[in-house]
């Protein structure tokens, strides 16, 4: 046994990628991972997240000195 799913694999590669047979097995694992999306990932920042993280950790002025 190989550990490998690979008839889940050849699913979602030749099935949910609409790749040909050749195609698929031209990829590395990795390369295969990363088409399908590592359903580990986190998610790519938006503008609404970036303005929810602005809201709770907004900037602050520096502190003037008295050499300023």
């Amino acid at each position: 046994m190989s550990g490998l799913d690979w008839p889940g694999l050849m699913r979602a590669g030749m099935g949910r990628l609409g790749l040909r047979p050749a195609g698929f097995w031209r990829l590395t694992p990795a390369e295969l991972v990363l088409m399908l999306g590592d359903p580990r990932a986190v998610a790519p920042l938006d503008r609404a997240r970036l303005a929810e993280l602005a809201r709770a950790w907004p900037d602050a002025a520096p502190e003037r000195t008295k050499e300023d």
